[in-house]
């Protein structure tokens, strides 16, 4: 009688995080689906293609918009609703998208099908050894900022210079980054999970939408990473 008594609110528990979990990637893979629809949508329309690459500003707006929407629903989750939160994020999912699109006119179908195969593996794997893992990853996460601050950086630089094999130790580089990132986001998120309300509904679609867009960035950078490695481009 009192094992069961012990047990069900830690079965309770459990349910709750693994409930958290399945909304964090499934929003995720919402988010992912929409940006690839976005970018096919773009890719096939010369019109839109006119509109957001044939003037700068459209494209300089839109990247912008972007960020506005990533550091909006960071900072804001907590004031945001938990519809408000669902639909901004789908909003940086599309326009991510169109941007995006650019992608599918530079490599050929099959670079992109292998870069996304690969980020897609690596990325199960890694977030599978997140949410498992009895080791904490809490270290990581200065050294992986650090590394993520010298990408950006060495990015910016490279602009001016444009050395292909700066662009390929940045890429390399990226990879050990944004792999690093997506098993400390995990492990990160499953304790969030561990600790959210499980009576507040609200709470908890705002965790899980914050979780997806932590996820969907790891996955979407990993792939750019490995886009540029593999590099065969139609030119």
């Amino acid at each position: 009688m009192l094992g069961r008594t012990v047990s069900a609110p830690t079965r309770a528990r459990a349910e709750t995080v693994n409930a958290f979990m399945r909304g964090v990637y499934n929003w995720m893979f919402v988010g992912l689906a929409v940006t690839a629809g976005a970018a096919w949508f773009t890719a096939s329309s010369p019109a839109m293609l006119q509109l957001v690459f044939g003037n700068s500003f459209v494209l300089i707006g839109l990247i912008l918009a972007e960020l506005g929407l990533v550091m909006g629903i960071s900072a804001g989750i907590a004031r945001l609703s938990g519809g408000a939160a669902t639909g901004l994020f789908v909003l940086y999912s599309a326009l991510n998208g169109i941007t995006l699109s650019a992608v599918l006119l530079a490599y050929t179908a099959g670079t992109v099908f292998q870069a996304f195969a690969t980020a897609a593996g690596m990325f199960g794997a890694m977030s599978l050894y997140g949410l498992t893992t009895k080791k904490d990853l809490t270290s990581w996460g200065s050294f992986l900022f650090m590394g993520l601050i010298g990408i950006l950086i060495a990015s910016v630089v490279n602009i001016f210079v444009g050395s292909s094999a700066m662009s390929l130790v940045i890429s390399a580089i990226g990879v050990i980054v944004f792999t690093g990132l997506t098993a400390y986001d995990s492990q990160k998120l499953r304790m969030m999970g561990e600790t959210a309300p499980m009576d507040d509904a609200t709470a908890i679609r705002r965790g899980t939408i914050l979780g997806a867009l932590t996820l969907y960035l790891d996955f979407i950078n990993l792939f750019l990473m490995l886009l540029r490695l593999f590099g065969s481009s139609r030119d």
